[in-house]
């Protein structure tokens, strides 16, 4: 144990909030529309519907507050509170405390995550309790340093994070060019229409059935035994474009695809949870492969590659595929000709030209943001268990970290 370091238990280093069941539906105690935050579904990722309740005011987290899943099949994820929240039942937060900050008892707590959801107990709903995260043993340095430690951590984190609000801005970015030149035919409205079965469409354009815009799971030669890059549906992004966890397997059979491809996920639940992904992480005409359970959506010649990716994220697009899924409750998948039976009207090929000298500047930074915050995950990652358990000081680290 490092000079001046410590035994401690986490209840001495952090205020620990334990949730409780909400009394039905009615109001607050403070009548002042605190959301509710109940475990333990999808907790980390998204907070749950905002609803009214009636709780015990001490069970309410602050800005800023860890909130950390106890129960079920999530139990371990971890999000700062970006608001206050009523903790229910599943969720605790925890809140620094004799000089320790937050954010430091956040990186604590990724440090011996593994060994404390060792203690869960339960099977269906594996649960931390209480008297497991009070009186759970941790060594510590002092407060100032542990600040030190914090900063260093927290400096990665925060431009990984600005690297991921930048990537969700572009991309809302693309979304809304494709809806205003695609769906509104914004730019075109001081020119002729026509009628089409599809209503008002500029003239020049025709309505044409997906088939028309995109090869479908094309043809590509990958033999087997091949070691090859893959990405296997877990690994399909719901919110944002760009794929981070590529992994290499020997190819035995799947859906083949290179750079310019869409991935669209085409099975329950993944489909109607948004997993779709655009292919931009090999090097040149490397050939990849994955899931058979996505589809793989190439441009065709005169079609941007770009345009087809913001199709695959179309609500209403998103919408029709979903109707054209056929099977057993939960096991629900597309089906190759309803999908492609899917109308649009098609522009000519200046227009797809233009839109995709707009909208390529936007994707290439994106994959740009993402292949830096691997680097800097992987920075982040490396220096946390050195830095939490004194194996490097701060003193060590801090002029790497200036220079990111």
């Amino acid at each position: 144990m490092p000079k001046n370091w410590k035994t401690y238990k986490l209840s001495e280093l952090s205020e620990i909030i334990m949730g409780q069941s909400p009394k039905g539906e009615t109001t607050n105690n403070d009548g002042d529309g605190i959301p509710l935050l109940n475990g333990p579904t999808e907790f980390g990722y998204s907070y749950p519907t905002p609803t009214q309740f009636t709780i015990d005011p001490r069970k309410i987290s602050k800005i800023g507050d860890l909130l950390f899943c106890v129960r079920g099949s999530t139990t371990g994820r971890m999000n700062f509170g970006d608001q206050p929240y009523a903790i229910g039942r599943g969720i605790g937060a925890f809140r620094g405390k004799n000089g320790y900050s937050t954010k430091y008892v956040k990186y604590l707590i990724d440090y011996h995550l593994d060994r404390m959801l060792s203690l869960c107990t339960g099977s269906t709903f594996p649960n931390l309790s209480r008297n497991d995260l009070e009186n759970y043993k941790v060594i510590s340095c002092e407060p100032d340093e542990s600040e030190c430690i914090a900063s260093i951590l927290s400096a990665l984190d925060d431009k990984i994070e600005l690297n991921l609000q930048q990537n969700k801005t572009l991309e809302e970015m693309a979304m809304a060019l494709y809806k205003h030149w695609f769906v509104d035919f914004g730019p075109f409205k001081d020119g002729e229409f026509v009628e089409s079965e599809l209503g008002l469409i500029p003239e020049g354009w025709e309505v044409k059935d997906l088939s028309e815009f995109i090869h479908l799971n094309p043809r590509l030669s990958l033999p087997k035994g091949t070691v090859a890059p893959f990405v296997e549906m877990k690994a399909l992004p719901i919110h944002v474009l760009s794929v981070s966890e590529i992994a290499t397997k020997e190819f035995k059979g799947g859906a083949k695809f290179q750079n310019g491809d869409t991935l669209f996920a085409r099975i329950t639940p993944c489909l109607e949870n948004g997993k779709t992904a655009f292919v931009d992480f090999l090097i040149g005409q490397e050939i990849a492969f994955g899931s058979t359970e996505y589809l793989v959506m190439r441009a065709k010649d005169e079609v941007s590659k770009y345009w087809v990716y913001c199709l695959a994220r179309y609500r209403k697009f998103r919408d029709f595929s979903i109707s054209t899924m056929v099977g057993t409750s939960g096991r629900q998948r597309v089906q190759n000709d309803p999908f492609l039976s899917y109308e649009m009207a098609k522009p000519t090929t200046d227009v797809f030209d233009s839109f995709t000298e707009i909208v390529e500047p936007w994707f290439k930074q994106i994959r740009a943001n993402t292949i830096e915050n691997q680097t800097l995950t992987t920075l982040r990652d490396s220096l946390l268990p050195k830095l939490i358990s004194g194996e490097v000081r701060v003193k060590d680290v801090e002029q790497l970290i200036s220079k990111v």
